[in-house]
């Protein structure tokens, strides 16, 4: 299971590309709202691994701010994170072998590696996968004061859903199916292939 390092670190985009995207929906005088409450200060550089909580308050913020938008917020932040992880993070040759391949080969390629780093935007979150078309992430450990708002959990499914439609078959969608023991902190997801 993909496990996170002490700090429970994440990658910088999982606040750039929300923050851009907030920018482009509520503006700039409403972003910067929600930043303040949300204690974020100064966004990061992008150059390195940001606490995870910066992250969590400004989805809890901007769910507060925007309950309905935040969906979509969330969702276009997410699809946004995963095209940067494909074009900065993942080897060229990496990325050329699982567009090449049948969707039944890459698709376990592509969950093994994501198990393996799925801490850089999961952050304290549990990753577990089950086979390469379902997985479930628990954050019933993470130490959440709060439970995270339902759009984060968006947030994970738009960004499956992306990487998926890139790397594995463009009709891959990400289903959020449910809370897993209707613990609020907790899903499992299913990757479906549309018709």
């Amino acid at each position: 299971m993909g496990g996170a390092p002490a700090a429970a670190l994440i990658g910088p985009n999982a606040v750039l590309q929300a923050v851009t995207v907030m920018e482009e929906r509520l503006g700039h005088a409403e972003t910067l709202a929600i930043l303040a409450d949300a204690q974020i200060d100064l966004l990061p550089s992008g150059e390195s691994m940001i606490p995870e909580l910066h992250a969590l308050r400004l989805h809890r913020w901007l769910a507060l701010h925007d309950p309905l938008g935040s969906f979509t917020i969330a969702e276009e932040a997410g699809s946004r994170t995963a095209d940067y992880i494909i074009a900065n993070r993942i080897p060229g040759p990496a990325v050329w072998l699982l567009r090449h391949l049948p969707a039944r080969l890459a698709a376990p390629l592509l969950m093994a590696a994501i198990r393996k780093h799925a801490w850089t935007f999961i952050g304290a979150g549990v990753f577990a996968p089950q086979g390469a078309w379902r997985f479930s992430i628990d954050r019933s450990a993470a130490g959440d004061v709060i439970p995270p708002p339902e759009s984060l959990f968006l947030w994970y499914a738009a960004v499956f859903t992306r990487f998926y439609q890139r790397l594995v078959a463009e009709d891959c969608i990400c289903c959020v199916e449910a809370t897993t023991g209707g613990d609020p902190r907790a899903r499992r997801y299913r990757i479906a292939r549309g018709g």
